[in-house]
């Protein structure tokens, strides 16, 4: 009788553990990507530049489709109203209509600051995904903010064309929005510190309203980037996102 109790038990403590077990560190990420960016989006955020001496804030609406495509719209202050920067794939540009051109952005500007803030073109256009252009690997779990997160590692892809040598994020467990995300450069050095906060509920899913980037060796320094509107798998075509469109876009 101990016998034909014992075989059962084992097999229902080993499917226990089947169910239970952990994502890998490339499914926790792709979650991660797929909750804030969607099939496609539509945004409206305000970003406010802090510096030792002064002040600036930002207006913008941003509109997504997947990885590929990304277009954002300055709408204040004055003297930038108007400003579209466009992502298709790996190229970006801006339409400025004070001069009426639009200028191509090269490669080696992609690890540049974006209007004067903390963020980078990269970062705002996401032209590289975090998903495809990485290698994962879980470092362990820690809290954060109050959540339980998966501690995780980016690792540059051979030839990938991305801005950090490594990136360290920490996602949360079953909600998967990243709280906080460290960038480091090729030396190996902590350049910049990322943490996400204010969650709240946009269209069908909780996400952090409020990113706050911060250069961790240049005191007095910080880019506030907070959401007002967040819109998901909205109707978007590839033809939106046109040199054309820049121009006309409201």
């Amino acid at each position: 009788m101990k016998k034909l109790f014992f075989i059962p038990l084992v097999a229902l403590l080993f499917s226990f553990g089947k169910t239970t077990q952990q994502p890998s560190a490339d499914e926790i990420v792709r979650k991660a990507n797929d909750l804030i960016m969607g099939r496609s989006s539509q945004s409206i955020a305000t970003m406010t530049v802090i510096r030792p001496s002064w002040t600036r804030t930002v207006s913008m609406k941003t509109w997504s489709l997947g990885n590929d495509y990304y277009m954002v719209q300055i709408t204040a202050p004055a003297q930038d109203k108007g400003q579209v920067f466009l992502k298709r794939f790996n190229e970006m540009w801006n339409w400025m209509p004070n001069i009426s051109r639009i200028i191509r952005i090269p490669p080696s500007m992609m690890g540049q600051n974006w209007m004067g803030s903390d963020f980078t073109n990269n970062d705002l256009v996401k032209a590289n995904s975090i998903v495809n252009d990485y290698t994962h690997r879980i470092l362990g779990n820690e809290t954060t903010d109050g959540y339980d997160c998966y501690k995780i590692e980016f690792s540059p892809k051979p030839n990938a064309a991305v801005v950090w040598d490594k990136i360290i994020a920490w996602i949360a467990k079953d909600k998967y929005f990243m709280l906080k995300s460290e960038f480091y450069n090729e030396d190996g050095e902590l350049v910049n510190r990322e943490t996400q906060s204010d969650i709240k509920h946009f269209d069908d899913r909780d996400l952090p309203s409020k990113l706050v980037m911060t250069p961790v060796k240049e005191k007095g320094k910080q880019t506030i980037l907070e959401f007002q509107k967040l819109n998901f798998n909205i109707s978007l075509k590839p033809t939106f996102f046109s040199q054309q469109n820049m121009k006309n876009i409201h």
